[in-house]
């Protein structure tokens, strides 16, 4: 019994030390906070995996509820021997990673605005609008029905008729038009529908509820694209938030790489995927996936040989639907194609 007793406490800090993130070699001591710079660009600078940059920071998942509390003049002081990066903020103090502060020369504020945790620019438009439905919800989605004066299409600013709609849900809603669907590599069942956004509308009159084929009267107050009768309508939701925590699932998730956004051959860095999981599978807003591409099968001697799996890169799921999601590719050595396999770093 003392023998494994003393193997554990012997193990003990290797298994510690094995669970914190590996430091390059090449890592500076410190790093003055720009603009546009993220909290996974600026811990990319000093660890092999960024994506830990709670860990880093010694931040708690459950606790923080904006991680957004870096801004362009911070110094950022690398702890070699904690592991740990320290904020120098422009009153001087610096956090050491026992909690204790520190008084050091003061930064320069460059900027008001605190940086994002992940390139938030490249998620902006795909925040507030409609992405994917699910197949019951687009049979009974509201429609545009008819338009003004026999028009072809909607413009901004033009009138359009719409039935299905109720006052509960508010006065704007948006219009879509149904694209292609999301089929699972595996099983073969339709997860959804992507959904082409075509732009905003707002109730000007709703229907009478005693006439029920009296449809609603809608006014176009953004154009992305042609509205024509058919599309489809959802309620309005304000901007999603962008204020994000990256981590791993808390299992083992394993997901395909289905539709790619905008392309339907390829996807490079900051390029939008479609994952064949969602909410029901575990999924969840600010899990990281790692990406692999499927090993080549190769002949030697005659033989096939099946080549390993190769690590390819990595995705930030960052809108989740009940059985598809969406991530953003963060990294990635070769181009992402569709089948693609995403899972648990």
């Amino acid at each position: 019994m003392r023998k494994i007793i003393s193997l554990i406490c012997f193990l003990l800090p290797a298994i510690a030390s094995a669970a914190q993130p590996e430091f390059r070699p090449d890592a500076p001591d410190q790093h003055v906070v720009v603009k546009g710079d993220t909290l996974w660009g600026i811990s990319n600078l000093f660890f092999k995996d960024p994506w830990k940059w709670p860990q880093l920071w010694d931040v708690n998942q459950n606790d923080i509820k904006d991680p957004h509390w870096i801004y362009p003049g911070n110094v950022i002081r690398f702890d070699r021997n904690a592991g740990k990066l320290q904020i120098a903020t422009v009153s001087g103090e610096v956090k050491m990673a026992d909690g204790t502060v520190k008084l050091s020369p003061t930064a320069r504020m460059e900027s008001n605005d605190p940086i994002f945790s992940i390139p938030s620019r490249a998620l902006n438009p795909f925040l507030a609008q409609p992405l994917a439905v699910e197949e019951n919800d687009l049979e009974t989605a509201p429609m545009i029905v008819a338009l003004q004066e026999q028009r072809v299409v909607l413009g901004e600013g033009e009138l359009g008729y719409a039935s299905g709609l109720t006052a509960d849900q508010g006065t704007k809603w948006q219009a879509y038009q149904p694209s292609k669907p999301l089929v699972d590599p595996e099983t073969e069942e339709i997860l959804g529908y992507e959904v082409t956004y075509l732009g905003d509308v707002k109730v000007v009159k709703f229907a009478d509820p005693s006439k029920i084929d009296e449809p609603s009267t809608v006014r176009v107050t953004k154009s992305r694209l042609e509205i024509e009768r058919g599309a489809r309508l959802v309620p309005f939701k304000e901007e999603l938030t962008s204020h994000y925590l990256p981590r791993a699932p808390e299992g083992m998730i394993e997901s395909k790489v289905i539709s790619i956004y905008g392309s339907s051959t390829q996807a490079s860095q900051n390029s939008i995927i479609t994952l064949n999981k969602g909410a029901r599978d575990g999924l969840k807003v600010g899990h990281v996936l790692a990406l692999y591409k499927a090993g080549k099968t190769v002949q030697y001697q005659g033989n096939d040989v099946n080549l390993p799996d190769e690590r390819n890169g990595l995705l930030f799921v960052f809108r989740v639907f009940n059985k598809v999601a969406y991530a953003l590719v963060m990294e990635t050595r070769l181009p992402v194609t569709l089948l693609d396999r995403a899972q648990t770093p």
